[in-house]
């Protein structure tokens, strides 16, 4: 099964605008969604999150906009995060 050509949501016929979505794409749909509701809950914008936890701003916002899958090693370092947002913080800082 090819993720990136095996369609999770098939496209509504009746809206023009509408379009296929495959199960790759939903995938880092869900993976970015999981980002933005981890820098909501920590009150940080993009740049204050990537700032803080050193992933680059320009990769954070392909990851939330779900052009790009993180890699392994960030997928990771986000569950790190989510368990222990501060702990990373005074890490990385120190």
């Amino acid at each position: 099964m090819n993720k990136e050509t095996t369609i999770a949501i098939p496209a509504d016929p009746n809206d023009p605008e509408d379009f296929d979505v495959s199960v790759a794409g939903l995938e880092r749909a869900r993976m970015g969604r999981r980002f933005r509701i981890l820098r909501h809950r920590l009150g940080l914008s993009q740049t204050e999150f990537a700032a803080v936890y050193g992933i680059p701003v320009a990769n954070l916002r392909q990851y939330e906009l779900a052009r790009h899958m993180p890699p392994p090693a960030v997928r990771a370092y986000l569950k790190v995060i989510e368990a222990e947002p501060e702990m990373v913080r005074r890490v990385i800082a120190g």
